[in-house]
């Protein structure tokens, strides 16, 4: 099949629509498919490349300054009089696609695809939904977005919050409907998004999927523990991800702060990049935990795949998921989970099985199941084990099973 994946955002960058965008087309680049990704440039001009057998077709983009591109590293916040300002601007700004119709017909025109799959109703995505409604071409669309993702890092009221996650919800509704098929990562996203309403379109859960090749259960080298400083005899509390508000990182931070007094031999590694990470970092250095809390920032393939081995447990107090490709990756590494009950992580941790789901924001029920975790060899055991096994029910693989399926039913 010849096959387009639309996205807003792709590999280099670091967040769950940019991985998954570029294992599905990397995967089914691998099983024999002629596979095109449309993505903004991220130097501004349109260029094509061909990497790991897909073709990217970078489109012309502009800098959107509020937001960091999320591969360069977040500069820090500059000073006057010693006094931080917040940062309005990036240098390397989030780069978007603003009116890509005329680039989109050309290549389209000449790639001819079998189907589209889009990945974000940014102005790419819609304009290839567009061009592939008029010809009559199957259009295929993963949801990954939920209204708090949006609503969440504006600190919106309750009162105005409500209102305009329904709103959102209508939207996103509205333009799945546009769809031939639509997709989710999990069940309970989709019960989350389509709650009380009827929704014409075919939609099913599939998992965003990780490569299990690259994740698993066993002792990092101890080049990589002298390599990011890492105490190879500590019990390790490990995040991985983005380390933006709405990650809510720091409620991870204020959870191991209690539960290290219980465990004192432990450390957290953070790795990721963004936002929020210079207050982070200012806040462990306030009290005193420079030497406990480490932040690594942005790490890549293969120290990445490493570094969720140094863990003993892998901890997220994030409340937007969908799914977490972070969750599994560390399930497939053999880590005990915590998370909260929020967004669509229950499917991926699985409470008193492979770890624990606290109530969000509830600082004091994360630091106990860190502790109950930490000081508890055999429950240690017991959910890894566990994590395994539910991992494995997310190997790539099987994902790429579901959407050949999906497109070449379509097709016919």
């Amino acid at each position: 099949m010849r096959i387009v994946i639309a996205t807003a955002v792709y590999y280099p960058q670091i967040n769950g629509v940019a991985v998954f965008s570029h294992n599905l087309a990397v995967g089914l680049a691998r099983r024999g498919h002629e596979v095109m990704v449309i993505t903004p440039s991220q130097t501004g001009r349109n260029y094509t490349r061909t990497q790991d057998g897909v073709k990217i077709k970078y489109l012309r983009s502009m800098d959107v300054k509020v937001y960091p591109d999320q591969i360069n590293p977040v500069p820090k916040k500059k000073k006057v009089l010693g006094v931080e300002l917040p940062h309005l601007f990036y240098k390397n700004g989030f780069k978007v696609s603003i009116f890509p119709q005329i680039e989109i017909k050309k290549i389209l025109d000449d790639f001819k695809p079998d189907v589209v799959h889009v990945q974000v109703s940014d102005p790419i995505g819609l304009s290839v939904v567009s061009y592939a409604r008029k010809r009559g071409i199957p259009v295929v669309t993963t949801e990954h977005n939920q209204p708090e993702v949006i609503t969440d890092p504006l600190k919106m009221p309750g009162p105005m919050k409500k209102p305009v996650n329904a709103m959102l919800s209508a939207y996103f509704r509205n333009r799945q409907s546009k769809s031939d098929f639509v997709t989710m990562p999990t069940e309970q996203a989709i019960r989350n998004l389509l709650e009380k309403h009827q929704f014409e379109i075919p939609i099913a859960a599939v998992s965003n999927g990780v490569d299990l090749k690259h994740f698993k259960p066993g002792k990092a080298p101890a080049g990589i523990y002298r390599k990011y400083g890492i105490d190879k005899d500590a019990a390790v509390v490990l995040y991985v991800g983005r380390v933006d508000p709405e990650k809510q990182v720091g409620t991870v931070i204020a959870a191991f702060k209690e539960a290290r007094k219980f465990v004192p031999k432990t450390e957290m590694v953070i790795v990721g990049d963004g936002v929020d990470k210079a207050r982070l970092e200012k806040m462990v250095k306030d009290d005193g935990l420079s030497s406990a809390i480490k932040f690594l920032g942005r790490v890549t393939p293969p120290d990445l795949y490493e570094l969720y081995r140094v863990g003993t447990l892998f901890a997220t107090a994030s409340e937007i998921e969908t799914q977490g490709i972070v969750l599994i990756e560390a399930a497939a590494t053999g880590l005990p989970l915590i998370a909260v009950d929020k967004g669509a992580v229950s499917e991926v941790c699985i409470s008193d099985k492979n770890g624990f789901l606290c109530r969000p924001g509830n600082t004091a029920e994360i630091a106990e199941a860190m502790i109950k975790i930490l000081s508890d060899p055999e429950l240690q055991q017991k959910f890894a084990t566990n994590s395994v096994k539910i991992a494995a029910e997310h190997d790539m693989e099987k994902t790429l099973d579901k959407f050949i399926n999906i497109y070449q039913k379509l097709i016919k």
